[in-house]
């Protein structure tokens, strides 16, 4: 004789939602990997907006999936909260921890969100592509400036301590533009 059935889920915080949303706008595809049963799984990233699920994974085979999304030619970041997290963490591109998790995770990591909120990570993404911006600008700056200075100097256009103040003038100017960054604000801010 049949009783009855009971679910229980927990549900996910109110500012997930915004997070992955903020994600998407950013051009990032979430993929959420749980050990829960499929429809569960199914039924908060449908909820959530998340754009692949991969459930009923073993703690074990975390790490695996991380290289099968990699072999797909995707860079992973994986966040994560526990020991069950870390292996995964360490294999991802970039692992984050969730500031509340384990200290096996936190170690594991290669960054973590100390507040435990996920509304730090679109904020924490959009910072880290807008280092690589300003590395970019800086290589491209002390470089352009050197090779024109080492033309112009082989030339007789310039002498020796023109370029030697150039370069000089190049690390200052590296030097500021890098200083920008501490000025930086996040688009959710």
């Amino acid at each position: 004789i049949f009783l009855g059935l009971e679910a229980m889920i927990d549900p996910p915080r109110k500012e997930v939602k915004e997070s992955i949303k903020e994600c998407h706008q950013a051009g990032i595809k979430v993929v959420m990997i749980t050990g829960d049963q499929l429809a569960t799984a199914e039924a908060i990233a449908k909820e959530l907006g998340i754009d692949r699920v991969l459930a009923e994974v073993r703690p074990e085979e975390k790490a695996a999936v991380i290289k099968k999304l990699q072999d797909e030619g995707k860079t992973v970041a994986m966040v994560g909260d526990g020991i069950n997290d870390a292996p995964a963490m360490k294999t991802a591109n970039v692992g984050i921890a969730m500031g509340g998790g384990t200290d096996v995770a936190l170690e594991t990591a290669d960054s973590a969100l100390t507040h435990n909120r996920l509304t730090e990570l679109p904020a924490m993404i959009e910072l880290s592509q807008a280092t690589m911006n300003n590395i970019r600008q800086n290589v491209a700056l002390a470089l352009g400036l050197k090779g024109i200075f080492l033309v112009t100097s082989l030339l007789g256009i310039t002498g020796l301590w023109v370029a030697v103040l150039a370069d000089s003038g190049a690390t200052a100017l590296v030097t500021l533009n890098a200083l920008r960054l501490l000025r930086f604000k996040s688009k959710a801010d």
